[in-house]
């Protein structure tokens, strides 16, 4: 059993490097954020619908769920939309650093979403995160416009993550994720069809639309594949072996492997300024501070 448990950490710890790599995925594919988006949840529901068919999983499901799972999987567009958007506008180590702050907008939310009370040292860490962000705003103000993009994909990260804490555990994971990234390709599409009968040049279905170089194609495959389908289950099948407290503490390294990935590809264009540093430091050792307090709690909790 502990070389069980021992291989599914190493594994997950592969999917979060993954995870990491997708925001390198995104600056390497040459389209724009939207059609990008577009592009990795129809094929990444395709290859999920592939994985049901061999599964033999259930697709029946109520219309009061599938109305939750559509709600869902346009959050989760609009999350990638402006992931994407904040890579575009400004580089993968701005982006990945901000997005950490997804974890304390969960806090915030939380006690709202599941009506429980406000933890004090909550309120504390929201704030150290706070001082975190404004040195990163002072040091790298030229990258404004993705800072913004970065925090509203973080705030709706966490928003389809309290939605999906309470569907998760009574269906199927890749049910759920099937349905969220249809629907949300298909909002996506709703969109692209509206904006090509008003004529827009640039946001609708143009010929240049799916005109994509042999490049794109081979990147947008692997995001879908790899870094969505394949890493959505994966993680979901080695939750099984790990902890939460675990699982929390690893995912907390997706920004580190994107910045060092980043900075290991694109070179000098991921080069920050040293306060940078300082306030994503502060940033991420806060998010590893609240799953820590979090941790003890529960085990107080679990011996009283």
């Amino acid at each position: 059993m502990p070389n069980v448990k021992l291989q599914n950490y190493l594994h997950f710890h592969f999917i979060v490097f993954i995870w990491g790599f997708t925001a390198i995925l995104g600056e390497l594919i040459s389209i724009e954020a939207l059609p990008l988006v577009w592009y990795r949840m129809l094929m990444a529901s395709g290859f999920i619908y592939i994985y049901i068919r061999f599964r033999k999983v259930s697709l029946n499901i109520s219309r009061k769920l599938l109305f939750t799972l559509c709600i869902a999987g346009g959050i989760i567009a609009l999350h990638w939309i402006t992931f994407f958007a904040a890579i575009k506008v400004s580089n993968v180590s701005i982006t990945l650093a901000v997005l950490s702050t997804g974890a304390f907008f969960t806090s915030i939310l939380e006690p709202i979403f599941y009506k429980r009370k406000l933890i004090w040292y909550e309120v504390v860490f929201g704030l150290m995160v706070i001082g975190g962000l404004y040195i990163i705003f002072n040091v790298e103000g030229d990258y404004f416009l993705g800072i913004v993009y970065a925090l509203c994909s973080a705030f709706l990260s966490s928003v389809f993550s309290l939605i999906n804490g309470k569907i998760a555990q009574q269906y199927s994971p890749s049910m759920i994720s099937f349905y969220e990234l249809l629907s949300g390709v298909g909002f996506v599409t709703v969109y692209l069809i509206g904006m090509s009968f008003l004529g827009a040049e640039n946001d609708g279905f143009t010929v240049g639309f799916f005109q994509l170089s042999t490049s794109d194609w081979i990147f947008l495959i692997i995001l879908a594949s790899f870094c969505t389908a394949y890493a959505f289950i994966g993680s979901v099948q080695v939750m099984k072996y790990l902890s939460p407290y675990t699982v929390m503490l690893t995912i907390n390294l997706e920004p580190v492997y994107g910045i060092v990935l980043a900075y290991l590809i694109f070179g000098d264009s991921e080069k920050m300024n040293p306060g940078f540093y300082y306030g994503a430091l502060i940033i991420l050792g806060t998010v590893v501070l609240n799953g820590v307090f979090k941790n003890l709690k529960k085990i107080k909790r679990q011996r009283s």
